[in-house]
């Protein structure tokens, strides 16, 4: 049976350190619901009511687009290896961008990604688990660096010509002014 939390207790915190892989929810009122999966050591608890998320180049940028017009986000997490837990964050978050004050502290807090084009910082009103008893186990066998590698390839120049020609709308149509936040 699920429980609910104001905030993380110190099991849901060591739980989350050992996770290879999280999930994040987004939507507006009226857009598709966008759920990403996030690895590459890219979150932070931050305290028992706040963890930051490092968001790199990808093929979309839905979260950042859904952030601006309603905040609302979930994180899921799920054991695929011993207990099964399924451990759920909601709240509302907030997108630091390069051209944000903290955006180099926070920053800081990661192992630098090339092609880092956001931190979501979530202030958790609510935290969920559940059993995942039905989840199945899989093996972790290593982070994948093809991600890694396109965005060194394509240097700082190039992310942000790609950033201008796949990252400025949502599949909505919705505008994630990514350009203008990150010159």
């Amino acid at each position: 049976m699920g429980k609910q939390f104001s905030e993380l207790k110190e099991t849901h915190i060591d739980f989350i350190a050992q996770q290879k892989i999280f999930f994040v929810g987004t939507a507006t009122d009226t857009s598709k619901i966008n759920i990403s999966p996030k690895g590459m050591d890219s979150l932070r608890v931050l305290n028992a009511s706040k963890v930051a998320w490092l968001n790199v180049t990808g093929s979309g940028n839905e979260t950042a687009a859904h952030v601006q017009t309603h905040p609302r986000m979930t994180i899921m997490f799920a054991a695929f290896e011993g207990k099964p837990v399924i451990l759920r964050l909601y709240g509302t978050a907030t997108a630091i961008h390069h051209n944000d004050d903290t955006w180099q502290e926070t920053y800081n807090l990661f192992t630098p990604q090339p092609g880092a084009r956001q931190i979501f910082v979530l202030d958790i009103d609510m935290v969920q688990t559940s059993c995942g008893m039905s989840v199945p186990y899989f093996d972790y066998v290593g982070d994948r660096e093809l991600l890694n590698d396109w965005a060194e390839k394509q240097g700082e120049q190039g992310i942000k010509t790609y950033w201008g020609n796949k990252n400025k709308q949502s599949l909505d149509g919705i505008p994630t002014r990514i350009v203008e936040k990150n010159l």
